[in-house]
């Protein structure tokens, strides 16, 4: 392709825009004051999903996202919006410390290098970023104020009345000593607390291993280990479940794919129910007067209850476990904790479970039934232990049958349906008060006859689990802790943030589920901010979860080091700038972020965590909207050339750097956004990139002659091609609104071919085209503008109006059907009326032919396009 690049010289106009670019800041964004009466989509905040920078650097599928992005906001801009697209790292995180780890490299040097080749090749593709906005998760002047958010979320807690966070400065106080002390539930839980939970522990590393890092058949994923389980461990939660009702509802407000808002929907996991107690029955070693509280949906099968189940995990099972059945318990449940949550939930998995010997008395009937251990009950949701209702539900069901326990069915389903197994609504039989009822009304008796009774109330869970938010590794963030044996948990004063990691050579794991920092004795010893005294500081690290939280908060406001993100500057973006706080009477914009564009993958947690800390911080007043992202787009993925997805293993990896060697960055950018719908998955084809390529070969082509010289002249242009122009810049213009890349691509192919086709080169075509191709070739465009005579960037030029008188078309062709099946086409006047299109087909002869010996019941008109004549 030697002649296409003399043709196309990509290799000399490519540099040469990029550093103007950086060296003009071009793309710099500024917050400029909006008055009342202007609407806040004046500003547009848009944003990527920012990347973890890995030694691998990117590969074709990364830029997918951000190339649609930079297209979108070169056209805003060109609009009149003010528009704000920034760039940063993720780059904290396990692989950074795993490859220090593996090769005594400190995380930090091998952080910033890979940040550095990010940055060469996102740059290299000339994406419009604000680089003075660059954000690093890594950087203390970042993750100070990441440790300031923990802080405020440590100094708060959830007021259930008012449904928000608020501080508990004062509440403390206002506690009598003596009352608190008596352990009454006065004193308000913060959202950040401590407990011990179950981490995965790998006994041949002797180190805590996060998720990611445990095999779905619970091996170990960094050595193959097979002694992997789970052990309790100190660690930080964050009560996100406090804001489990509002995370659910406001995703009315939000405009996200609906398969995404329902995948949250499902994480979330709300049910409606009642909360149960069974009363422990007493004898055989097992004292009486405890209760196992159990959750139920179907509290109407109360009386086809015939067992009971605990989580492994459940700290009643010590107490119901007869000394005959203890050992048999005790390795059940040690061969628990070695199982995954997915081996445990896996509907097709085999049933298994041990008898506690103990038994529990049904409170609706007073019945004696045995209680179990099985690993398919969780104590991650519900209460960890479960009414077995073998007749109705299918895990029950299956129990049952293999240990041969009592199956009653008490719900009779519609007729024809198998009564054993039916889990839907019907009519409640053997059921003593509500024997008769239909499901709804069974519900509601039940629990009314339970909270009467003081055994149970009307309760809704939530599948959604507290966020555990510590880590035993090196590098992350230090949470701002400190341990003091006289003043108890105190968090580091704010003016001494950043609390920055110690200098360590050995980040290896302690042996003792200790994390790293704990070798750091000279750092872990401090003194308490309270008293003076001796104390330590908190050893764990936050997850990689913390610093993409909040990012694109800093954004807004990256060099303030007084507080995370001005207010001014917030309201601005989010466009609340000059109103007030947000009432029923007074709407205003629900999210900052106006589209963020990203990775599927990252539909639930991310998006989850996100919005709990922004809700946090909207509560405390920190920010002005109640979401952070009000539009979502999730970008398809970009497969190998053989169908699968890129990987070194597979050897199908495509690196950006050779691309734009041979093609250029222009060509590397149309072809990703030509392959397809943005939300596609999609194979990468050499051959459709070179066909790209050749495309703005002729373009350019189509302006100057071999020597560079313009072509372009003042002459008159065609006014087909005049049409043909304003065709295009309306297609070109609404598709790019719509993030309809491909189609906007193929206009502009249709309109150069047409123009390429004729003799000579009217500027009056030919300069409009510039501003329509800038946003998708921004390289090229630049340089042909520069050659039109202009002297500054096209960057702000105003996008072209079309005229729409212009794009009438003079003669349509109208369809003709009879009973709905094409018979005949009419090319007839644009502006022909409906009633005389029925004349026309009436006439036609090829229609009065299909019409022969039928009577005309019905004509139904679509001017413009068909006339379908009804006869029989």
């Amino acid at each position: 392709m030697p002649e296409l690049r003399k043709k196309y010289p990509f290799d000399k106009i490519e540099p040469k825009w990029q550093h103007y670019w950086a060296e003009h800041k071009t793309f710099a964004a500024h917050e400029s004051p909006v008055s009342v009466h202007q609407s806040p989509r004046e500003k547009l905040y848009v944003l990527d999903m920012f990347p973890y920078p890995s030694g691998a650097g990117l590969h074709v599928g990364h830029p997918e996202g951000y190339t649609a992005t930079d297209i979108y906001c070169r056209f805003q801009r060109m609009r009149g919006f003010n528009v704000l697209h920034p760039m940063g790292w993720d780059a904290f995180g396990l692989p950074a410390e795993q490859y220090a780890i593996d090769t005594g490299t400190h995380p930090a040097v091998t952080t910033r290098k890979n940040i550095d080749t990010f940055r060469r090749q996102i740059q290299m593709l000339g994406f419009s970023y604000d680089w003075d906005r660059e954000v690093d998760t890594t950087d203390p002047n970042y993750f100070k104020w990441t440790q300031w958010i923990f802080l405020q979320i440590f100094n708060s807690y959830f007021d259930p009345v008012e449904n928000k966070a608020k501080p508990v400065v004062g509440v403390e106080a206002a506690v009598p000593a003596e009352t608190a002390q008596a352990g009454t539930p006065t004193l308000p839980e913060r959202l950040a607390y401590e407990a011990e939970v179950p981490v995965w522990w790998c006994e041949g590393c002797k180190a805590v291993l996060a998720n990611e890092e445990v095999n779905a058949d619970g091996t170990c994923d960094r050595k193959g280990h097979k002694e992997v389980y789970r052990r309790p461990l100190r660690q930080w939660i964050l009560k996100i479940t406090a804001y489990a009702e509002r995370l659910l509802n406001d995703l009315e407000l939000v405009n996200w794919p609906e398969s995404i808002k329902e995948q949250q929907r499902n994480w979330i996991g709300r049910s409606e129910g009642a909360e149960v107690d069974f009363q422990i029955a007493g004898g055989t070693g097992v004292p009486a007067c405890d209760r196992i509280r159990v959750f139920t949906t179907r509290p109407d099968t109360l009386f086809g209850a015939t067992y009971m189940v605990l989580a492994p995990e459940h700290p009643l099972v010590e107490q119901v476990t007869t000394p005959a059945q203890r050992a048999a318990v005790t390795a059940y449940r040690a061969e628990a904790q070695r199982k995954s949550e997915l081996e445990r939930t896996a509907l097709e998995k085999e049933k298994t479970g041990v008898f506690t010997g103990g038994y529990a008395i049904n409170p609706v009937n007073n019945e004696k039934i045995p209680i179990w251990v099985a690993d398919y009950v969780m104590m991650g949701y519900g209460t960890g232990a479960i009414m077995a209702v073998p007749a109705h539900d299918t895990r029950d069901f299956e129990f049952a049958k293999k240990f041969g326990l009592e199956i009653r069915t008490v719900v009779q389903p519609p007729e024809g349906i198998e009564p054993h197994g039916f889990t839907g609504d019907g009519v409640s039989i053997n059921s003593g008060l509500i024997t008769g009822l239909p499901t709804p009304e069974a519900k509601k008796k039940i629990t009314t006859w339970l909270e009467e009774k003081g055994l149970g109330r009307a309760t809704v869970q939530y599948k959604l689990r507290d966020w555990l938010f510590s880590r035993q590794r090196y590098w992350g963030e230090p949470i701002p802790i400190i341990h003091c044996e006289k003043c108890g948990t105190v968090p580091v004063p704010e003016d001494q943030l950043p609390l920055e990691l110690p200098e360590m050579k050995d980040y290896t794991p302690t042996g003792n589920a200790e994390p790293p920092l704990a070798k750091a004795t000279d750092w872990v010893n401090t003194k308490c901010p309270c008293c003076g005294g001796p104390a330590k500081r908190e050893t764990n690290t936050m997850p990689q979860w913390a610093g993409s939280c909040w990012y694109y908060l800093r954004y807004i406001d990256p060099k303030n080091d007084r507080e995370f993100c001005a207010e001014e500057k917030e309201r601005y973006w989010a466009g609340t700038m000059r109103r007030e706080r947000p009432t029923a009477y007074s709407p205003m914009p629900k999210a900052l972020v106006d589209l963020y564009v990203g990775g599927a993958e990252h539909a639930v947690l991310h998006l989850l965590y996100s919005r709990f800390w922004h809700k946090v911080l909207f509560d405390l007043g920190h920010v002005s909207t109640p979401e952070p992202f009000m539009r979502l787009v999730n970008q398809g993925m970009i497969l190998g050339e053989d169908n699968q997805k890129m990987s070194k293993s597979r050897g199908n990896v495509i690196n950006p750097d050779d691309v734009v060697r041979e093609y250029g960055a222009d060509s590397f950018r149309m072809y990703e956004m030509f392959m397809g719908p943005l939300e596609a998955t999609k194979p990468w084809s050499t051959e459709g990139l070179q066909g790209v390529y050749r495309f703005l070969g002729r373009v350019w082509r189509l302006f100057c002659d071999e020597d560079g010289g313009l072509l372009v002249d003042d002459s008159a242009p065609d006014p087909q091609l005049v049409k043909a122009l304003h065709q295009t810049i309306k297609k070109v213009g609404e598709d790019t609104d719509a993030l309809a890349f491909n189609t906007a691509i193929s206009q502009m192919m249709i309109f150069v071919n047409e123009v390429t086709a004729q003799a000579t080169r009217p500027r009056a075509l030919l300069e409009p085209f510039v501003l329509l191709l800038a946003p998708y070739a921004p390289h090229l465009a630049e340089e042909l503008w520069e050659k039109l005579g202009y002297q500054r960037s096209l960057t702000y030029e105003p996008w072209p109006k079309y005229d729409e008188a212009l794009l009438k078309e003079e003669t349509v062709t109208v369809v003709v059907q009879v009973n709905g099946k094409l018979r005949d086409r009419m090319d007839v006047a644009a502006e022909t009326s409906q009633a005389e299109l029925e004349r026309l087909a009436l006439a036609n002869q090829r229609i009065q032919e299909f019409l022969a010996g039928k009577q005309v019941r019905k004509v139904i008109v679509v001017p413009g396009k068909l006339v379908n004549v009804v006869a029989s």
